[in-house]
């Protein structure tokens, strides 16, 4: 039968049900094929906190929500256009986030009075659709029992019932593949590959999956198929990635650029765990992984790495953080290279394990007993992760520091199409090892007034004059033999040091070192339509950091597409921040600090600059929405210029 065909230039879809239905690998397959399909694309997997919740409970809800377009976008979409809910408890739990119009293909299979009961409900919403008092009244709901069909489609294979609806979230996937117009020669390989083993099973998700799509393809149920065209991208070669494999990526990538072996020393830890089990797939690379026993074992491994001529690397989240403190406090002192990766997570305590926050800054810049400076750099989205790591890497060998890397849940889990960058432009990264001695030291004067011959000693702790970086030198070298260890140090020797006056200036001395990073910084781009900073109409700059550079980036297009003017500048660097952060700052009347806490680099950039910086702060462990974003920085645009601002005008359909 002959279908109309609509075309659209975005859709948010939203895959949702119990934690064993399969709705992460539901949506990644859906997101895979969009990604060779051209679309340009975020996503936001959802993952139930509880390690296996109840079935059929709110709190076991496992969700993957996909935002695909024909032009650039830059979030996961603040609410769905399509809810795919496979029981009562997706249901409940998602309604909530639909807007008025908002389309759902619920699976009536599973809303039985138990299943009702467990998610709250106290009468089936679906028999009262199209009745006057509908809770469902606002959306287009498609009732279809996706189980019962699955199990019907797949009874020639001899599974059991139990086995045969485990199918159903390809079914889904078929459907929803339809509508959309989504290619299916990537499942189908995907599904072979996967289920090879086992040829009922993989014969029986091939089944479900097609017959969801000739379903789409023949009922009157859904009447319209969509299109999404391909969006104009630069030329490259593009895969969809997801945060965490970025940053492994990148920490290869500056092993190799640097000639180092890497070592990464982990506890596993959510959501930080799949950099771990990445890792250890890339020994040709000299990549070795090691699973400790603690966090603290970790990073004692990975700083004895380094203190070896390898590289040490550890990942954790804001709990292994707080464990690692005091090794991190050994590294700086030892002034060691080290990378500690930190995929930030609700808080405090062991707090939301799966839930998005980044709210670690204050404890990356100051959870340290003593004067402890820390490097400090944030990727802004889960391609850039690639690129922060490779930076991470070039600090700690350049400036011989620990450097801590703030990524976060969003990033980890979300994906977008990266371009895959060419070798010959990533920097190279020269370890510079110490191969002799450094330090002449007078010949010692005897008592008859004869002085002994000059010697060539190697000292430790003198310092490149241009980085203030002290020399690294792999224990064995002969002539290089030296002390090291967690109390101070005397200046240049690196003998153990007492005295006042010389702890103060080992303190400072330390400190400088991290502010002399900021000279090998690029400027900051500040992002202002309008014109130059601060000379162009914008009275109000939106300055961010980390995952929050998607929301902010759409919040200040939708104010721009209303017709007013805003600046935006996003910082990678947060410890010591660009030299020209403070002259920017300054040229505008306003500035809003957008974070997923309550207001930590806003107190910093307070602190640092003595600018009235207004923070814009939720801590819902889910991103921050770019609509309600847009509204505040609409409110503090007609504060700075005296006007009335009206987000409500029309503009285009796309999100902007």
């Amino acid at each position: 039968m002959s279908k109309q065909v609509k075309q659209l230039d975005r859709v948010v879809i939203r895959f949702a049900g119990d934690s064993g239905d399969g709705m992460q690998l539901t949506g990644d397959r859906f997101t895979q094929e969009s990604a060779v399909f051209g679309n340009d694309l975020v996503t936001l997997p959802n993952f139930p906190a509880e390690i296996r919740a109840p079935q059929g409970t709110i709190p076991g809800v496992s969700s993957f929500q996909v935002h695909f377009a024909d032009h650039d976008i830059l979030t996961a979409g603040d609410a769905p256009d399509v809810l795919v809910a496979m029981n009562p408890a997706a249901l409940k739990a998602n309604i909530g986030d639909l807007p008025k119009g908002a389309a759902i293909i619920v699976d009536t299979h599973d809303f039985t009075k138990r299943n009702l009961e467990k998610a709250g409900y106290n009468a089936n919403p679906l028999e009262t659709v199209g009745e006057v008092n509908d809770p469902l009244g606002e959306f287009q709901v498609h009732t279809v029992d996706l189980t019962g069909m699955t199990v019907e489609a797949v009874k020639e294979f001899g599974l059991s019932r139990k086995d045969a609806a485990r199918a159903k979230n390809m079914f889904a996937l078929g459907l929803l593949s339809w509508m959309y117009g989504r290619p299916t020669e990537g499942t189908e390989a995907f599904l072979s590959k996967r289920f090879a083993k086992v040829p009922d099973i993989r014969d029986a998700n091939l089944t479900a999956f097609k017959t969801g799509w000739n379903y789409g393809e023949t009922t009157e149920t859904f009447a319209v198929q969509y299109e999404i065209k391909p969006a104009t991208m630069a030329p490259g070669t593009y895969r969809n990635i997801t945060g965490n494999l970025a940053l492994s990526y990148g920490l290869i990538a500056g092993g190799v650029q640097s000639g180092l072996p890497i070592l990464l020393g982990s506890y596993p830890i959510t959501p930080a765990s799949d950099i771990l089990h990445e890792l250890s797939k890339h020994k040709a690379f000299g990549v070795t992984t090691l699973q400790a026993e603690d966090e603290i074992a970790g990073i004692g491994m990975a700083i004895g790495a380094s203190f070896g001529g390898a590289l040490g690397v550890t990942t954790t989240s804001g709990p292994g953080v707080a464990l690692k403190g005091e090794s991190i406090g050994l590294a700086v002192m030892t002034e060691l290279p080290l990378v500690v990766v930190n995929v930030q997570r609700g808080g405090p305590s062991t707090g939301l394990p799966t839930k998005t926050e980044q709210s670690d800054l204050l404890q990356a810049m100051y959870g340290r007993n003593g004067e402890a400076p820390v490097p400090i750099i944030a990727p802004q989205s889960p391609g850039d992760c690639f690129a922060a790591a490779v930076e991470a890497i070039r600090i700690a060998v350049t400036y011989r520091t620990p450097v801590m890397l703030l990524s976060d849940g969003y990033l980890a889990n979300g994906s977008e199409p990266w371009q895959v960058p060419d070798v010959a432009d990533l920097p190279v990264i020269d370890p510079a090892f110490a191969t002799g001695p450094n330090k002449t030291v007078a010949g010692k004067v005897g008592k008859d007034g004869t002085q002994a011959p000059d010697t060539e000693e190697f000292w430790p702790y003198l310092r490149d004059e241009e980085t203030l970086a002290r020399p690294w030198a792999i224990p064995g070298t002969a002539g290089l033999e030296h002390r090291i260890g967690g109390l101070e140090k005397g200046d240049g020797h690196g003998n153990i040091s007492y005295d006042p006056a010389n702890h103060d200036l080992m303190v400072r001395t330390r400190q400088a070192k991290i502010d002399r990073i900021a000279d090998s910084l690029p400027p900051l781009v500040v992002d202002d339509p309008s014109g130059p900073p601060g000379q162009g109409k914008a009275k109000v700059l939106v300055i961010g950091w980390g995952s929050t550079y998607g929301p902010i980036g759409a919040g200040c297009r939708r104010v721009r597409k209303a017709g007013y003017d805003v600046a935006q500048v996003h910082l990678r660097h947060l410890n010591p921040f660009p030299k020209d952060l403070g002259d920017i700052l300054r040229r505008y009347d306003k500035v809003l600090v957008p974070e997923m806490n309550l207001g930590q680099l806003s107190l910093l950039l307070r602190g640092k600059y003595l600018v009235d910086a207004i923070g814009y702060n939720h801590v819902r462990g889910l991103p921050l929405k770019a609509a309600e974003l847009a509204e505040a920085i609409g409110n503090l645009v007609a504060e700075a210029e005296g006007i009335a601002v009206d987000l409500t005008t029309p503009t285009t359909t796309q999100e902007v």
